[in-house]
């Protein structure tokens, strides 16, 4: 059975890195607005803080949970918004404290999960690693948000591997919320990580490749950049499909971002 601590930890981390970014900014400076569509920092830290509620809730009700999915359910287009914009209303320091402790306490409840739990979500129900990896990827995704609206460069870390293999889990998802078929072969992924070790997927010999930067590959299907700043690559048809939908998020497809120097 798989132990998720070493994953546990890394959510840790990142959500620390992401604390230092927020912790000391000056209360005007949260209402600075972000690359996404109408939140500011304070939405992005309200949403973690309100899909935080939603994992305990799950974790350790899932009677109350599955009366929270109903209400996602009946407002697909509007209830992540929705969430964010409750939180992002409220004080910085309230709204800081309630996702320090809000984090805190679902660490908690991931370790202490038992083993072979499957967890309700709003998609599939997932195991506590997989659960973990998710809100690692949420983490990363919400805090380059964050890093780009006050103009700070982050350095990439080998945690990028966690949103790596939720992308590339998420590869017959992307197809399947927009309502196409996926494809019937496995791709070869390889993807140059941080530190310079080559991180692979899939078959040596698949017939279609997807390469590039492991960073670039997260910003891809965390739909924080646009495919045409990126330098990820593509060989075959249905490889190259992938790359202009892929999404690691559970949810209706977004619109991703536009391309640098673009306007919408």
């Amino acid at each position: 059975m798989f132990d998720p601590s070493s994953l546990i930890d890394d959510l840790h981390r990142e959500s620390e890195e992401l604390d230092l970014l927020v912790g000391e900014l000056a209360e005007g400076a949260w209402a600075l607005p972000t690359s996404a569509a109408g939140w500011s920092i304070a939405h992005q830290i309200a949403h973690l803080a309100w899909t935080d509620r939603a994992a305990l809730l799950a974790l350790t009700d899932a009677e109350a949970f599955g009366r929270e999915t109903e209400k996602a359910f009946a407002a697909p287009g509007s209830f992540v918004d929705e969430g964010a914009e409750e939180g992002a209303r409220t004080a910085p320091a309230r709204l800081l404290a309630t996702w320090r402790a809000g984090r805190s306490e679902l660490e908690r409840a991931l370790r202490s999960a038992p083993p072979g739990v499957r967890i309700p979500w709003y998609g599939p129900p997932m195991s506590a690693a997989s659960m973990t990896t998710a809100r690692l990827m949420e983490t990363w995704a919400h805090g380059q948000d964050v890093a780009d609206a006050l103009g700070v460069m982050r350095t990439p870390t080998d945690r990028l591997q966690h949103v790596v293999r939720i992308g590339v889990r998420t590869r017959n998802f992307a197809f399947g919320v927009r309502g196409l078929s996926a494809p019937s072969e496995e791709f070869r992924v390889e993807l140059v990580g941080p530190s310079g070790e080559l991180w692979t997927y899939g078959p040596e010999g698949a017939a279609q490749r997807v390469t590039g930067p492991a960073l670039d590959f997260c910003l891809l299907v965390t739909q924080r950049a646009n495919r045409a700043d990126l330098a990820v690559r593509a060989e075959g048809p249905d490889a190259d499909k992938w790359l202009d939908i892929a999404q690691a998020f559970a949810g209706p497809s977004g619109a991703g971002r536009a391309p640098k120097g673009a306007t919408r």
